[in-house]
């Protein structure tokens, strides 16, 4: 039934490793959801019988490697945020709720694409939020020309690499729609930026990484200004169905992932969450969305193998991490300039 459901097909040998592996997952699952305790439900989906490098290339982005990404000359200072402007605050915020400001989940597929996937939706997001047009842009534009010679979160394209690498290209040679530039790394295969490109249709104006493990400004950030492109550690989200989740190990975070933060809010019975977006397609979590604990005193732990997550060649050998799957660790958004329109 599980492999008709999800249009699978396995011979030989394959078989019964795929068969081991499910059936391996799925008494995890049946574990964790016979505990009345856990805020969050797991459930079986498309990744159930995914072996461990297949999950690992699901996330896709280098630690370490953000370190030197947040120092690109296209940053700017971020906002301001005292402490008193809290109160100030919507209790809650849903950009899915605005019209046309968020697009559809999509799927990365086999591809460590995740950052272009994440850096592409907060670029439509502040495209939409700014013109009152909301399209859908290119992650293959962003995979295929996105320059990465100190191998900031990754060695490129399906290797890995962060939404501020991603942001800079695009301020600096525009970006083109989904529809003139296709996704086509769904298998895994890397691309050539080619000679001629596609028609631009959207730049940015530089972009704003907001100071690393602090809660004000993430959330004052997502609250004023649009979705923000977050990094997080993904590494226990497979089998994730719905509910507040706080399943990551918080004692030895491994940041491993870039996906987009649309909101926060407080579920009455699991309490306050962050609402993320991930591109694993919208049959996983709750329509391709988890929400993930939000505490306004989180927790902090050292990261002891960033090459893992968002670092660069020559950055530190250990990071500090914070929040749930150290959510506010990396966040950045980009700029709209209006003289930038073609």
């Amino acid at each position: 039934m599980y492999l008709s459901e999800f249009n699978k097909k396995y011979s030989g040998d394959e078989y019964q490793i795929r068969k081991s592996i499910f059936q391996d997952s799925l008494q995890k699952i049946l574990t964790h959801n016979k505990n009345p305790h856990h805020t969050w439900k797991t459930g079986v989906n498309y990744m159930t019988d995914y072996t461990h490098s297949e999950l690992k290339m699901k996330r896709g982005v280098k630690k370490e490697l953000i370190y030197k990404s947040r120092m690109n000359e296209n940053n700017v200072k971020p906002l301001s945020v005292h402490p008193d402007q809290l109160k100030d605050l919507p209790t809650s915020v849903d950009w899915r709720s605005v019209p046309n400001v968020v697009t559809p989940v999509k799927d990365q597929g086999h591809c460590g694409s995740c950052w272009s996937f994440a850096a592409a939706a907060t670029l439509e997001s502040m495209w939409a939020i700014n013109t009152g047009k909301l399209v859908e842009l290119s992650e293959q534009n962003i995979l295929d020309c996105t320059a990465n010679p100190h191998h900031c979160g990754g060695t490129g394209g399906c290797g890995g690499a962060t939404a501020e690498l991603a942001f800079g290209m695009v301020t600096l040679f525009g970006i083109a729609t989904e529809w003139t530039y296709p996704y086509i790394s769904y298998n895994g295969s890397n691309y050539q930026c080619p000679s001629k490109r596609p028609p631009v249709y959207a730049r940015a104006a530089g972009y704003v990484t907001l100071p690393s493990n602090q809660y004000l400004p993430l959330i004052a950030a997502v609250a004023s200004i649009g979705p923000i492109a977050i990094s997080v550690d993904a590494s226990s989200w497979s089998h994730y169905e719905s509910g507040v989740f706080d399943g990551c190990n918080q004692d030895k975070p491994d940041i491993d992932h870039a996906v987009q933060l649309v909101g926060y809010g407080t579920d009455p019975s699991l309490g306050d969450y962050w609402l993320v977006r991930n591109s694993w397609n919208p049959n996983w979590g709750e329509n391709g969305y988890i929400r993930l604990k939000r505490e306004t005193v989180p927790r902090c732990a050292v990261d002891i193998t960033p090459s893992d997550g968002s670092g660069c060649d020559g950055g530190p050998k250990q990071v500090t991490v914070c929040g749930t799957c150290g959510i506010l660790y990396d966040s950045a958004y980009p700029l709209y300039n209006s003289s930038l329109i073609n």
